[in-house]
Order: structure tokens, then C-alpha cells, then sequence
């Protein structure tokens, strides 16, 4: 999986350095667009196996930053640094709640451009958990036996990402992006101890998944 991680990553560089160099032959350097953007929407979000705690989409946001260097030819890169809320709203015999998870994305994505309108993509993705926090209808009393609710999740994620985009005029653009991760998202300790974790960690280990649908400018 790391040999994985690593092809995905060098790819998009190569390809970066290839079309910066194109296009500095073709453009003088003061009339380069900067291939930088921002961008923000709404998250989706879900993990797999959801039917094994009755889960249902979570609605979130994010916000971000890219780096994509112009090209005129059909492939291109781009790099992001994204905050994405997402997470799961649970239901098990005794307890509902939602888990809230803040998530730092970095994915580093490979572009195809159909036109100069429209743009596949497709990479990996890593992110870190900023922070993680879980609200049930049912808490537990005053002498709470669990720990702080970070503890029993996995900082770092990492997967694949693929979506569209489309750049109905100059400087905007507008695009929807599915992403699913290949980690699990809570420690060992949280699902082969029995009785040790919280109502809203199942007896599997889950993945996200998320759908994201945002709009940006870039520049």
C-alpha cells in the first residue's frame, strides 16, 4: 500500500514539472496565470458498514486552498489543503447521537482535461484528525468510565479521490468529488476490547466516506 501511495503521489509531479516547463516556453513569465484558488461547499459524509450502527448521511463543510499549475495539454496537476468537517450519526439499542470529526486534507490529484471547460480527476489523498467529538442522546452519568473521545480514533487517513470539475467562466469553477479511505478510523484497542469503548464505537471498524460538492475561484 505505501509503494501504492508513493507511484500516486510522484505521477502528479512529474506531470507538475513537464507542464510548468511547456508552458514557460509557450507564455512569457508576467502573463502566467498563478494556478492558485480557493475553494468551499458541503460534505456528505458517511462511513462503510453504516447499516451495522443504523447510520445516516452527516451534513458538513469545507474549506480550502490549491495549487494548479495551467496546461494546455490533456494532463495537469493539482494540490489541495482542505479542513473538511465530516463523521456518522449513529443508533444502537440504547444510544443515538452524532460523532463530529474535523479532518486536514491533503490530497495530490492528477487532472484530465476533456475541454477546456471541464476536468477529470483522480489521486490519493492523507488527512490528520484535528479533533474528534461525539454527542449522544443517552450519556453516560457523572463517573463517565470512557476516555476523551480523540483517544479512540486514528490521527492519520489516508485513500482515493475522484471527481469533476467545471469552469463555466474564467475564474470560476464548480465541482463534486467522491473520497473514501483506506484506513480504519479507530484504534485496535477501541474494537478488541469488549465493554471498554464508548455507545457510539461499533464491534467493526469503519472507513469514511464522503462526497463533497463545493465551488471555488482560482486566480
Amino acid at each position: 500500500m505505501k509503494r501504492i501511495i508513493i507511484i500516486a503521489l510522484l505521477i502528479p509531479l512529474a506531470s507538475l514539472s513537464q507542464d510548468t516547463a511547456s508552458h514557460r516556453k509557450a507564455k512569457p513569465a508576467s502573463k502566467m496565470s498563478l494556478g492558485l484558488g480557493i475553494k468551499g461547499g458541503f460534505n456528505f459524509a458517511n462511513v462503510t458498514k453504516a447499516s451495522s450502527i443504523n447510520g445516516s448521511n452527516q451534513t458538513g463543510f469545507l474549506i480550502g486552498v490549491f495549487m494548479a499549475p495551467p496546461s494546455k495539454s490533456i494532463m495537469s496537476y493539482r494540490t489541495e489543503l482542505t479542513f473538511s468537517r465530516q463523521g456518522y450519526n449513529y443508533s444502537t439499542g440504547t444510544n443515538t447521537g452524532t460523532v463530529n470529526l474535523n479532518y486536514l486534507m491533503f490530497p495530490q490529484l492528477m487532472g484530465i482535461n476533456i475541454t477546456k471547460y471541464v476536468q477529470l480527476q483522480i489521486g490519493m489523498q492523507m488527512a490528520y484528525l484535528l479533533n474528534a467529538k461525539a454527542d449522544s442522546s443517552k450519556p453516560a452519568g457523572g463517573s463517565n468510565p470512557y476516555e476523551s473521545t480523540l483517544d479512540y480514533f486514528n490521527r492519520f487517513d489516508y485513500g482515493a479521490a475522484a471527481g469533476i470539475e467545471v469552469f463555466p467562466i474564467k475564474w470560476l469553477l464548480v465541482g463534486a468529488r467522491y473520497n473514501i479511505s483506506f484506513g480504519n478510523m479507530y484504534k485496535d484497542m477501541a474494537t478488541e476490547q469488549p465493554g471498554t469503548a464508548p455507545p457510539f464505537i461499533p464491534d467493526v471498524n469503519l472507513k469514511n466516506n464522503l462526497v463533497q460538492l463545493y465551488v471555488g475561484l482560482r486566480f
